[in-house]
């Protein structure tokens, strides 16, 4: 140990004082460290672990996806919540990675000026995201989100609804080629029109490996044609309610070799 401290101690002034002998040890340091880093990867199947309950997104709540990119929601609330004790009696169970597998993009963030939203499916009524996307404050005071009444006005474009789920089939995406036919009528099905609910049903139940995982009814309280308010509130509700975590075990990936 004496022998390789005093080599250094002979030796760093050659590196202080010669930048291209710098920037080389550097390059070599960076490359072990990415080595050591990268290669276990080719060794693993999937980095990321099954699990039962995920499904891709309907075309509802894929609707509402865009519009909450849009908006630019992601930019004040995060859906990642980190396995920190603060964090998981807050907000619920850590998030997984494979809830977000069907993401694209993927909407984990950083940025909290709002709560984190991985858990928010379920944690508040329809009527209160409704009123609360239409007029924060009244329901927070202290809010200083922007009122989006104007989602509530707008019909829900879904003309391009077939052409995004056929690009995020070629990134991975589970969609069927009857899911993509019928996209538009699901999307009217889910949101409580007269459409064939056994068929959006059936689909995604399959995908997710368990049965009822599409919530159908009309989520703006509004008869007729969904609106973008709609979409977003399917989509809302739909934040960290596919995996069942009362019997979700991690799964070992150092075997998955």
């Amino acid at each position: 140990m004496a022998t390789r401290q005093s080599w250094l101690f002979r030796n760093h002034k050659l590196f202080e004082k010669n930048s291209y002998i710098l920037l080389i040890g550097i390059l070599i340091v960076v490359a072990i460290g990415g080595i050591i880093e990268i290669v276990p990867l080719f060794y693993l199947k999937n980095t990321i672990e099954k699990v039962e309950g995920m499904r891709p997104y309907t075309p509802l709540e894929l609707a509402g996806q865009n519009i909450y990119v849009r908006e630019g929601c992601n930019v004040c609330h995060s859906q990642m919540i980190r396995p920190l004790r603060d964090e998981v009696e807050r907000y619920g169970h850590y998030s997984l990675a494979a809830e977000s597998m069907y993401d694209h993009p993927f909407l984990w963030g950083s940025k909290r000026t709002g709560p984190d939203l991985a858990r928010v499916g379920g944690k508040y009524s329809d009527d209160w995201q409704k009123q609360h996307l239409i007029d924060p404050r009244s329901l927070v005071p202290e809010s200083i989100m922007p009122p989006y009444r104007f989602l509530e006005d707008r019909p829900l474009d879904l003309g391009t609804i077939q052409q995004q789920m056929k690009t995020l089939k070629l990134e991975g995406v589970p969609y069927t080629d009857s899911m993509i036919t019928r996209a538009v009528d699901d999307a009217y099905a889910q949101a409580g029109e007269d459409y064939d609910v056994e068929a959006l049903r059936n689909d995604y139940s399959k995908a997710a490996g368990r049965d009822n995982t599409v919530s159908v009814r009309d989520f703006d309280a509004v008869r007729g044609d969904p609106s973008e308010l709609d979409a977003l509130i399917s989509y809302l509700q739909v934040l960290g309610t596919m995996v069942d975590f009362s019997t979700y075990e991690a799964e070992d990936l150092s075997n998955k070799r």
